[in-house]
């Protein structure tokens, strides 16, 4: 973590509205909650006067790559953790994709921490221990009072200064900051958070999620079987790289998702999981 901030303190209490400051964390976590090993991402946290966005690094990549090259490619973020939310406060618009459809719905998370008296170093920071329960988990979080942001990655805000660290108790999600930059203005990210590289996100409620979410596992390629003409032999359908000719195929493949969905149903927010 040495040298993410080349800044002093001072720097970060002088908020001008034509900025934005970009924290990258690198994320570790478990689709399946029984395996031992991780998956990992880097996950970008923009600040700005009047707003902050939490998401993928992968999905700026892309919109980056787009913009230098003109090129339409596009990307969708599976970690379930793509939110904005304006300052200073824990109302969140969530935005999730759910098969080609991409949705956003509001959300209010409040956090409640408790602080503790401890304390770390790691490398020039002196970082401050907190724990909080959110989402169906304990979490610990630690944290540096000379960093003036009152954020965090996710939705995990409310402590006096940027959290640098933050897990789980099981350390099924776990957070650890990489990296630091100041931007001139405020970053769009229009093509990418607010919708997704063409599909604009579609304003649906919670329970409109969860319906969403069971109909696709109900029926993962409902398109596809749409599209099957059981009396012509000759179709064929390409799912994942295995050609499909027959419904029973299909039914097979249907069947192979669903388990895929079932394994790892292990969403940050545990209590809100779907239950299939």
């Amino acid at each position: 973590m040495k040298n993410i901030f080349a800044l002093s303190a001072l720097f970060f209490t002088l908020f001008i509205q034509s900025q934005t400051y970009r924290f990258v964390y690198k994320l570790q976590y478990k689709m399946d909650s029984t395996e031992a090993g991780y998956e990992q991402l880097n996950m970008v946290l923009d600040i700005n006067s009047r707003e902050v966005k939490f998401y993928g690094q992968n999905l700026l990549e892309v919109d980056s790559l787009n913009n230098k090259f003109g090129t339409n490619n596009s990307h969708t973020d599976m970690s379930g953790q793509i939110v904005k939310r304006k300052i200073n406060t824990f109302d969140h618009i969530n935005f999730i994709a759910i098969k080609e459809g991409y949705y956003s719905f509001n959300t209010t998370d409040k956090l409640s921490w408790v602080i503790s008296d401890e304390t770390k170093k790691v490398e020039n920071y002196t970082l401050q221990k907190a724990t909080t329960q959110f989402g169906g988990r304990n979490w610990t979080a630690w944290f540096c009072k000379d960093i003036l942001f009152y954020e965090g990655p996710y939705k995990f805000r409310g402590l006096p200064g940027l959290i640098f660290e933050l897990w789980d108790f099981r350390k099924n999600f776990i957070y650890s900051l990489i990296k630091s930059q100041k931007l001139p203005g405020i970053q769009s990210t229009d093509h990418f958070v607010e919708s997704n590289f063409g599909n604009r996100a579609i304003p649906i409620n919670e329970k409109q999620k969860v319906k969403l979410m069971k109909d696709f596992y109900n029926d993962p390629f409902a398109f596809e079987r749409n599209n099957f003409n059981k009396s012509n032999t000759n179709l064929k359908i390409n799912i994942n790289g295995t050609e499909i000719h027959t419904v029973d195929e299909l039914n097979n493949q249907t069947k192979n998702m669903q388990e895929v969905i079932r394994k790892y149903n292990n969403p940050i927010e545990i209590n809100k999981a779907v239950r299939y």
